[in-house]
C-alpha cells in the first residue's frame, strides 16, 4: 500500500509513520522551491558586479523566477489533478535540476535570466502538485491543519534559509547559489519516486486538459507579470506598460468566455465566487509581495549602505529563519484552536510592525532594530502563510485541490512581482541610479512604503474575515 493510501482517522491526534515520511518528503519539496526562490536575492549585488548589470536589469534575476512561477502555477495545478500528481511532481523536479545546472555554468546575463525563468516554471508545477498530494492525504480539519502548518513552515523556513545560505555561498561564488540546488533536487527526486505511488490522482480527476483555456490564462499571466516587472524602467503609466497589461486583461476575459463554453473547463468559475477563496487569494498577494519588498530592501540596505558582506547579511537572516520555523510549526495548531482568520490577523500585525520599525532606521546601522524587524517579519510570515492556505483550501473538493493550490500560488507569486515592481519604481523615482548615502536610503524608504500599505490592507482583509466568520457563526 502506498503512503498516500494510508490515512489516519479525522480524530487522530498523531500522524502515522507513513504520514510522517510523506510530510517529510513534501516539506522537502516546498522547502527547496522556496529556498531556490530566495537563494539569489542576497547574491544580487555580486551578480550585478560580475555581469555588469544595472539596478533595473538586476531586478530581472528575481522577476524572471516570479514570471515563470506565477505564469505556470494554474496550469501546473490543473495538470496535477488530471495527469497524476506524482508524475507532475517528478517532471517539475527534473526541470528544476536541469535549469539549476545550466544557470551555474552560463556567463551571459540573458541566459542567466532564462535559467531563472525555467526554474520558476518548474516550481509552478512542483508546488501545486506537492500541496494537493498533502491536502488529499490528510483529513480536513485538525489533522490537515497541523500538516499544513508544518508544510508551510517548511516553505517559509526555506525562503528565509535561502537568504542565509545565499550569503555563505556568494562569499565563494554567486554561481554556487544555482549549483547547490542540483544535488538537493536529485535527493528529493529519488525520495518522491520511492515514497509516492505512481499516478496518484484524485477520484474523478482524470480527464482532458482544456488546452484553449490553459493557453489563454497562462499567456495572460505571463504578459501581466512581464508588464509589471518592466514597469520600473518603462514607467508605471507608460503606453508600453498599460498596453501589455491591457492585452493581458483581454486574454483573461477571453479565458472567462472559453471556460463558460467548454464541457471540461480548466477552472470552474463558480469557485471564484467563494468569499473565503477570494480573501485567501488577496491575502496571498499581500503576504508575499510585502515580504519580497522587505527582503530585497533589507539586503540592499545592509550591503550597499552599511557595507556588509553577503555572508554578514545572509547570516543575520537566521533570525527570520529561526522565528519562521519555530512559529510555523505551531501555526496549524493555533488555526484549529482560534481560527485561521485570527492567525492571519496576528501575522499581518507582526509583519506591519516590522515594516514600520524598519522605517525608523537611518544611514547609521542599528543592529537591535534590524534584528527585531527580521524576527517580526519571520513570525508574521509563518503565521499568515499557513492561515491563508487553510482558508483557501477548506471545503474544496479533492479533485480540485491541485487547481486551487495553483490558484492561491499564482496570486502569491503575482503579488511578489507587482509589489516589488511598484517599490522599485518608487525607489528609482526618489533616488536616481548612482545615489549613495542618505539619498539612497530615501529611495529604499520610498519603496518600503509599499510594504507598509500592503501590511495595512492585509490587516483590513483579516478583520473583514473575522466579521464574516462571526456572521456565519
Amino acid at each position: 500500500m502506498s503512503y498516500l493510501a494510508r490515512r489516519a482517522a479525522p480524530a487522530a491526534e498523531s500522524w502515522t509513520r507513513a504520514e510522517r515520511i510523506l510530510l517529510l518528503v513534501l516539506g522537502g519539496v516546498i522547502f527547496l522551491d522556496a529556498l531556490d526562490g530566495s537563494l539569489t536575492q542576497v547574491a544580487l549585488p555580486s551578480i550585478g558586479s560580475s555581469l555588469h548589470l544595472g539596478a533595473a536589469r538586476l531586478q530581472w534575476i528575481v522577476s524572471a523566477y516570479v514570471l515563470g512561477y506565477g505564469g505556470f502555477l494554474l496550469l501546473g495545478g490543473r495538470s496535477a489533478d488530471l495527469f497524476g500528481r506524482r508524475r507532475v511532481l517528478v517532471g517539475g523536479l527534473a526541470m528544476l535540476i536541469a535549469a539549476s545546472a545550466a544557470g551555474s555554468l552560463v556567463g551571459n546575463a540573458n541566459l542567466l535570466i532564462a535559467a531563472r525563468f525555467l526554474k520558476g516554471a518548474s516550481a509552478g508545477f512542483t508546488a501545486p502538485a506537492a500541496l494537493s498530494i498533502l491536502t488529499s492525504s490528510f483529513a480536513e480539519g485538525h489533522h490537515r491543519n497541523r500538516a499544513l502548518g508544518v508544510y508551510t513552515a517548511a516553505a517559509a523556513a526555506g525562503f528565509s534559509f535561502g537568504l542565509v545560505t545565499g550569503g555563505v555561498l556568494t562569499e565563494l561564488s554567486w554561481r554556487l547559489t544555482f549549483a547547490v540546488v542540483v544535488p538537493a533536487g536529485l535527493v528529493l527526486l529519488v525520495a518522491v519516486l520511492v515514497v509516492i505511488a505512481v499516478d496518484q490522482t484524485a477520484p474523478g480527476g482524470r480527464g482532458r486538459l482544456d488546452l484553449g483555456g490553459a493557453s489563454l490564462i497562462t499567456l495572460a499571466a505571463l504578459l501581466f507579470v512581464w508588464g509589471v516587472v518592466r514597469a520600473p524602467t518603462a514607467g508605471l503609466l507608460s503606453a508600453q506598460t498599460l498596453g501589455v497589461i491591457a492585452l493581458a486583461a483581454l486574454l483573461a476575459g477571453a479565458f472567462v468566455i472559453v471556460e463558460t463554453r467548454v464541457s471540461a473547463p480548466l477552472v470552474r468559475l463558480s469557485l471564484m465566487r467563494s468569499p473565503r477563496l477570494l480573501g485567501a487569494n488577496c491575502a496571498a498577494m499581500l503576504v508575499f509581495g510585502c515580504a519580497t519588498v522587505f527582503n530585497v530592501s533589507t539586503m540592499l540596505y545592509e550591503q550597499d549602505v552599511l557595507g556588509w558582506s553577503p555572508l554578514q547579511a545572509g547570516v543575520l537572516f537566521l533570525v527570520a529563519s529561526i522565528c519562521t520555523a519555530t512559529v510555523g510549526l505551531r501555526a496549524g495548531v493555533w488555526a484549529t484552536r482560534i481560527g485561521a482568520t485570527r492567525v492571519l490577523l496576528a501575522g499581518a500585525v507582526a509583519s506591519l510592525a516590522s515594516y514600520l520599525l524598519w522605517m525608523l532606521d537611518g544611514v547609521a546601522a542599528s543592529y537591535p532594530l534590524i534584528v527585531t524587524c527580521l524576527a517580526l517579519q519571520g513570525a508574521g510570515f509563518a503565521l499568515a502563510y499557513p492561515a491563508l492556505n487553510i482558508q483557501g483550501l477548506t471545503g474544496v473538493a479533492t479533485h480540485e485541490q491541485g487547481l486551487v493550490s495553483g490558484l492561491i500560488g499564482s496570486f502569491f507569486q503575482i503579488g511578489g512581482a507587482v509589489l516589488l515592481a511598484i517599490a522599485t519604481a518608487l525607489s528609482l523615482a526618489s533616488a536616481p541610479i548612482g545615489s549613495r548615502g542618505a539619498a539612497y536610503v530615501r529611495g529604499l524608504d520610498a519603496g518600503m512604503w509599499v510594504a507598509v500599505c500592503g501590511g495595512v490592507l492585509l490587516a483590513v482583509i483579516a478583520i473583514g474575515g473575522l466579521r464574516s466568520d462571526s456572521a456565519e457563526g
